[in-house]
């Protein structure tokens, strides 16, 4: 098996790649300014928003959110794998892609993954001659046709059976295949260390990834036995929260697709499919993660949440419209549709048609207004404390939606339904929580007329991932990768040690390699969530001038560092606290006033 492709190849690739060029040749591009645009080809769009800059080497849409460097844009259009992409590039440039040696350990890794995809791949044929040639498989064949369903669709989705018996799948392979089928999920060992295969009798789905590699299974009973519904569990190669059912097939498609519509299950997905509505997805077992929609949203501008309108998929809803809130970048929509009780987009399109069905979909609920109503259930808003209620609920989740055009209206809106005025509830937004009491040097005295015990001063969790300030010096660095020569190998130790990786890996990475560019940085980080996140942040336009990005970086960067320290005096000042005043030792008195003094001159500093 070939070895893996050096990064230093890669970045020699990029080096002497144009992704103007490249882009071109794929599609027109039209000079604008020092950039170059054109309709996006990753979504339906009627205005240009896609935009390729030559200077950093990278292409991001401002409508989708697509974004990379050459080697990404090609993957993405040409539907190919990271080792094509780059081959097709090194063709071009009329290079060789060179091969790293493995070691045996990585070459054992990558045999075991592809070992798995075959397994899965070989369950799936199975299922689907079972489908067609199993003795029991009439009981199938029936329940499909009776939820009308065609053997084009059937065969489009690669639907299988897999006939009652325990261990049917596994006689089938045979024993050399018995533990991919353990680490598949598609078999069970019990403690008695018997096997057996997981799903029996029941109607099987295929889950594919976004190459069509079969990763995971969905099983559905034919009669009323539980669960109803089984899936494969977590596996080397399937993750829940990564994956969509259907949502390769809807790629296929022929049709134009201006929306994705998320539904609930499978036979939702098909029987919408099978009503020439083919751009249904299904979540797996679990609610709508980021990771799901910022994949939908590189493909559409538009995604539709369908739910049913009982206190469950209401519920849903409301995680939906939480996951879906600090994604929604100007040009991007949401929507929430609720059907009727006791109906499913199965059962409903097969009873309305595809027009009917179509146009619930058009005319689902805007996110502003399920958001409002939300916020509105169960108070009066003729009365001032149910405005104040309504207020007091709204402003969270208006403060989710990213800067832009969109949140702005949305405060606009939410100040219009209250009568508060707008910066009145934009400075109610900034509220944090309150910050305690500062300690005065002369409450430390025993004897002072207002000597209390110190309160100890509030800590926060660190977040997950980069913070604000953080996500500037990123977002700076991104413009103008050579200020990272400023940095001091102290000053990435202390970002290090803070949780801020992300930030200390890329100035590590820019010092000892001060040449590279934006797309080199993109490149490191390809198809990781980190990526997507530089992708995001080199697409933003900067409003500082080329020329003053150093001075704002070192500015930032010195904010940044100073924080540890904050943390580090915080913390023992917490302590010295709450043991009370009257416990504290003179030294320690002194130590507590001279900490004080130093923090307010770190936050001073720091404000």
């Amino acid at each position: 098996m070939a070895g893996l492709i050096p990064q230093s190849f890669i970045d020699t690739l990029l080096d002497r790649t144009d992704i103007v060029e490249v882009v071109d040749r794929r599609i027109k591009l039209k000079k604008t300014g020092k950039n170059y645009s054109a309709r996006c080809p990753f979504h339906d769009e009627k205005t240009p928003s896609f935009s390729v800059n030559p200077d950093k080497q990278f292409y991001y849409c401002f409508g989708c959110g697509a974004g990379g460097n050459a080697i990404g844009f090609v993957m993405d259009y040409d539907n190919v794998d990271f080792p094509q992409a780059v081959e097709t590039l090194a063709h071009t440039a009329g290079l060789e892609v060179p091969r790293e040696q493995t070691t045996p350990q990585q070459e054992a890794q990558r045999d075991r993954q592809s070992h798995l995809y075959t397994t899965l791949n070989a369950a799936n044929q199975y299922y689907q001659h079972a489908l067609r040639h199993h003795p029991q498989a009439g009981r199938a064949v029936d329940y499909l046709k009776g939820r009308g369903l065609s053997g084009h669709i059937a065969k489009l989705y690669q639907i299988g059976f897999a006939p009652p018996g325990w261990q049917n799948l596994i006689e089938r392979l045979g024993d050399k295949e018995l533990e991919s089928l353990v680490e598949n999920g598609m078999a069970i060992r019990n403690d008695k260390d018997r096997t057996y295969d997981r799903f029996r009798d029941r109607i099987m789905f295929p889950i594919r990834d976004q190459r069509g590699r079969v990763v995971a299974f969905g099983g559905r009973v034919l009669g009323d036995e539980k669960p109803k519904y089984l899936n494969s569990p977590e596996t080397p190669v399937f993750s829940k929260s990564r994956e969509l059912y259907g949502l390769y097939e809807a790629k296929q498609s022929r049709k134009s697709i201006e929306r994705i519509v998320v539904v609930e299950g499978y036979m939702d997905v098909i029987a919408l499919a099978q009503h020439d509505i083919h751009y249904a997805v299904a979540t797996l077992g679990t609610a709508t993660s980021e990771h799901h929609l910022t994949r939908l949203y590189r493909l559409v501008s538009e995604v539709v949440f369908c739910f049913d309108g009982d206190k469950a998929g209401r519920a849903a809803a409301e995680r939906a419209l939480h996951t879906v809130l600090p994604l929604l970048e100007d040009g991007r929509q949401a929507k929430f549709l609720f059907l009727d009780e006791g109906e499913d987009p199965d059962t409903l399109v097969r009873k309305l048609g595809t027009q009917a069905f179509e146009s619930l979909i058009k005319d689902a609920r805007p996110v502003e207004q399920f958001l409002f109503d939300m916020a509105a259930e169960g108070l009066n808003q003729e009365s001032l404390e149910g405005k104040a209620s309504f207020s007091k609920r709204a402003v969270p989740l208006v403060q989710q939606l990213p800067s832009g055009v969109f949140k702005q209206l949305m405060w606009q809106a939410l100040a219009d339904r209250t009568g508060v005025d707008l910066a009145s509830l934009t400075e109610l937004a900034q509220i944090q929580t309150p910050k305690p009491k500062p300690i005065l040097a002369q409450d430390l005295e025993p004897n002072s007329p207002n000597s209390l015990a110190p309160k100890p001063i509030q800590r926060h969790e660190k977040n997950s991932g980069p913070s604000k300030l953080a996500l500037t010096c990123i977002s700076l660095l991104l413009q103008r990768p050579d200020v990272a020569t400023q940095v001091e190998n102290e000053d990435i130790a202390i970002l290090n040690d803070s949780g801020e990786s992300l930030l200390s890996e890329l100035l590590t990475l820019l010092r000892k390699q001060p040449h590279s560019n934006t797309a080199m940085l993109l490149g490191h980080w390809y198809g990781t969530a980190e990526g997507e996140l530089l992708a995001r942040l080199a697409g933003e336009e900067s409003i500082i001038p080329f020329d003053g990005l150093p001075v704002q970086f070192k500015d930032c960067l010195r904010r940044l560092t100073k924080h540890p320290k904050l943390k580090v005096l915080q913390e023992r000042i917490n302590d010295l606290s709450k043991r009370g005043i009257g416990s504290l030792s003179d030294t320690e008195k002194s130590e507590l006033k001279e900490l004080l003094a130093e923090l307010r001159a770190l936050e001073s500093a720091n404000s």
